[in-house]
């Protein structure tokens, strides 16, 4: 390999430790795939048994879903721009995208638990019926996955602000993007399938 080859290779994937890392965590996110899959599909047999609770469409608030959507999509948006960043050697536009990524995803969260505490406060619980259940373990499932993330873009952050951009700074950033991007592709499915689905049905 050539320096021209070299040069154009990203930063992330320039060591062997980096390319199998990204290689493990594709590994990892088609065992998450696997995990929503089955969440889906739970979701899927049991919809429509609301039993004496509340159903979907008359709780679901069309505005909120959009605005939550808006921000996740938003966001995945950020942190694309934040590896660009990061590519481009530029440490202070990475942080700064990383802050703003953060930022709507804590948005994001807000409104989830918002969301949950409203169905909550109109009689549909975890214990309510079997739709329910299902749709709290299913949209908890993945607000759990974007705490984490938010997590884990906090500690980056520190990091970045100690060491900068470095080969293993590097990974990480893409790594984390990579799980951000796949919030964002679930979130889709859930707002396709939940509801959207629920809002009509």
């Amino acid at each position: 390999m050539n320096a021209q080859e070299t040069k154009e290779i990203p930063l992330e994937y320039k060591t062997k430790d980096g390319q199998m890392t990204i290689i493990g965590f594709w590994i990892f996110l088609a065992a998450e795939m696997a995990l929503f899959g089955t969440l889906f599909a739970t979701y899927a047999v049991l919809f429509g048994r609301t039993a004496d609770a509340p159903t979907p469409a008359e709780l679901f608030e069309p505005g909120t879903t959009l605005i939550m959507t808006f921000i996740l999509l938003t966001s995945s948006f950020t942190c694309g721009i934040a590896v660009h960043e990061m590519r481009r050697g530029s440490a202070k536009g990475l942080m700064t995208w990383l802050i703003i990524t953060l930022v709507l995803g804590l948005s994001f969260l807000g409104f989830e638990i918002y969301e949950f505490y409203h169905y909550a406060s109109n009689g549909a619980t975890l214990q309510s019926s079997a739709y329910w259940s299902t749709f709290f373990v299913l949209t908890g499932t993945h607000g759990l996955h974007v705490t984490f993330g938010l997590g884990w873009l906090i500690i980056l952050l520190i990091q970045l602000a100690q060491r900068g951009i470095t080969d293993v700074t590097s990974r990480k950033i893409f790594v984390i993007g990579l799980y951000w991007h796949f919030l964002d592709v679930i979130w889709i499915f859930i707002f396709t399938a939940v509801y959207l689905i629920g809002m009509v049905v």
